[in-house]
């Protein structure tokens, strides 16, 4: 009698959408379209007119780690530490209580000490995130930074320093940068765009009797995202998308 030969079990292949570690963006409804969030250890770029809400989406991108366990650091360029805590805090966003459990971390940083720590090759900066064992950072905003240098080149050489040193530190870093909803044609933003594993765009569109504000997914590396704009409201929980994408078309490019 001839044995019948087992089957042969065929071994699934992961994907590679499984085998890349995801982050939270901090904001639910944004993570169920980029396939659960920001891949871990990348940089990613927020590009906003002022009043868009680049800022909150920076701080829920970090308040999203400190729920985690994980240690975040915040390095603002133009909002003293005092001022910066009383806004998100009228957000129902409490950081002072974070820092005093010793998972926040507040940098009242001029650009200037970022030119002078690219120098250095990391300086405080590189000292407080290795000692601190901080996970996710916050530089906010790089419109500053780009104003430091005298030309593009040295911006060029600078900003490429930059990136290099984030990817180094092995942080989930989340970079802003103010401008219109079409970003302008220097070489500043286009590098920072070129550079960052992602580039999200929000708009502030200021009408006669209301004000809205929409987010566009630019481009998200190895990640499947919507291609549409989608509206969503500032609460007190932060921001939050309406469910379904805006379908008509919107003047919000200029």
């Amino acid at each position: 009698m001839v044995k019948k030969k087992k089957p042969v079990k065929r071994v699934k292949k992961k994907s590679k959408e499984n085998s890349i570690v995801r982050v939270s963006t901090g904001i639910n409804s944004l993570d169920s379209l980029t396939e659960k969030g920001f891949e871990k250890n990348s940089t990613n770029l927020i590009i906003g007119d002022s009043g868009a809400g680049k800022t909150i989406f920076a701080t829920q991108f970090l308040i999203s780690g400190i729920k985690k366990n994980e240690k975040c650091l915040y390095i603002n360029f133009e909002e003293k530490k005092k001022e910066f805590y009383l806004n998100m805090k009228r957000m129902g966003f409490n950081l002072k209580q974070f820092e005093d459990n010793g998972k926040f971390f507040f940098l009242e940083y001029t650009p200037e000490k970022v030119k002078k720590m690219l120098e250095e090759g990391g300086g405080i900066i590189e000292s407080l995130i290795l000692r601190k064992k901080i996970n996710r950072v916050v530089i906010d905003s790089m419109t500053s930074f780009g104003l430091l240098f005298e030309n593009e080149l040295e911006k060029r050489e600078s900003l490429l320093d930059l990136f290099n040193m984030l990817k180094k530190w092995d942080c989930t870093t989340l970079l802003t940068y103010e401008g219109k909803g079409s970003i302008d044609n220097k070489i500043t933003p286009h590098l920072l765009e070129l550079e960052a594993d992602s580039t999200i765009r929000l708009y502030f569109v200021r009408g006669t009797n209301k004000q809205k504000r929409y987010l566009e997914i630019l481009k998200m590396r190895g990640t499947k995202h919507s291609p549409f704009v989608h509206e969503f409201n500032l609460t007190n929980k932060g921001i939050v998308l309406k469910k379904r994408p805006v379908r008509k078309k919107l003047n919000i490019s200029d």
